[in-house]
């Protein structure tokens, strides 16, 4: 037997191999093809008719090639020839090429439109998101950091700018993604239609830990996002227990304020993400840990073990007890 006739079948049950491995990749809180908004909706449903329009050309190109090669093989007048290369080359790919463009371009200024709820500012820095939210009338923002919260069945408008380097913000199971440039404000918007988490990542290559830069979204049913904003808006509340109140002396005798913001305190920084509701959030540091009291301690002992690059120095000169009563504060900001 020919080495070909081996090497094919093995080439086809490799490639059958890849294709179900890849399924399950299919769907969650971070795929294209599991859309959650009508933005990622209308983006799945283009790449399904772009798909299918390379299938198309892939079709006809490849039955012609075999049909004037195997199947109907005869001499060809030149001009005969010439209008198959013309016609199936040049005519047939522009053709299927510029109906799918045109499709694609008509729904570019639905996907841009203004939003009509809560507006948002997103910032990338290194390597955090820091998020502001202005509700309509409000001089000042509702400050937060490193998770989006939006409305479900309303367009929301989100501006985005950057620190010192180039990042992109990207929700997939929502919309497309968006660049963000320093000294520059780009914008965007997103309709999410069903409640739930979603993940979010930074697409552009902007250092150490770029990898580490994702957030969550989370979408909440209008009522629930209205109560969450007017919470969001409150000062912290400083929490109870022994424990809790111990770290909140730890947080300050360190000096952690003067990095972090914690509204209603002393702590009045704005180099770090606001800390004010830090418990209410679904992640930390940008989506790396769970928010729990463990990925706590491990964060405030060394974040540069966990995050390569951030600028939060180590307390690994603080006891365990300090520690765990440090986290017990911050968790209890919600």
């Amino acid at each position: 037997m020919s080495d070909d006739r081996i090497v094919r079948p093995r080439l086809r049950q490799a490639l059958c191999a890849l294709a179900l491995a890849t399924l399950p990749g299919c769907s969650g809180v971070q795929h294209v093809l599991a859309p959650a908004g009508t933005d990622a909706g209308f983006l799945a449903n283009l790449f399904w008719i772009m798909l299918a329009g390379a299938v198309v050309l892939w079709i006809f190109m490849n039955g012609l090639m075999v049909y004037v090669t195997r199947i109907n093989v005869r001499q060809m007048s030149p001009k005969k020839a010439e209008a198959l290369i013309i016609g199936g080359g040049i005519v047939f790919p522009t053709v299927v090429i510029a109906c799918l463009l045109s499709y694609a371009l008509a729904a570019m200024p639905d996907m841009r439109a203004e939003g009509t709820g809560t507006r948002l500012k997103v910032t990338g820095e290194q390597w955090w998101w820091r998020v502001e939210y202005w509700p309509e009338g409000a001089d000042a923002p509702i400050v937060s950091a490193n998770e989006i919260v939006l409305p479900a069945g309303s367009r929301s408008e989100i501006a985005l700018t950057a620190d010192k380097v180039i990042h992109s913000f990207w929700v997939p199971a929502l919309g497309g993604k968006t660049d963000m440039f320093p000294g520059r404000e780009t914008r965007m918007s997103l309709e999410p239609l069903e409640p739930g988490t979603y993940r979010g990542q930074c697409t552009e290559f902007c250092g150490d830990s770029h990898a580490w830069m994702a957030f969550n979204t989370v979408v909440l049913p209008q009522e629930e996002y209205d109560a969450w904003l007017e919470n969001a808006a409150t000062d912290a509340v400083a929490p109870e227990g022994e424990a809790a109140t111990r770290g909140r002396e730890v947080f300050f005798a360190e000096g952690c304020g003067a990095c972090h913001q914690v509204r209603g305190t002393a702590a009045t920084g704005k180099v770090g993400p606001d800390l004010t509701h830090l418990g209410s959030r679904t992640s930390l540091a940008a989506g790396t840990l769970p928010l729990d009291e463990p990925s706590l301690i491990r964060w405030v002992r060394d974040a540069k073990a966990v995050k390569p690059g951030a600028e939060m120095p180590a307390y690994d000169h603080l006891s365990d007890d300090d520690l765990s009563d440090l986290a017990a504060y911050l968790e209890g900001l919600i």
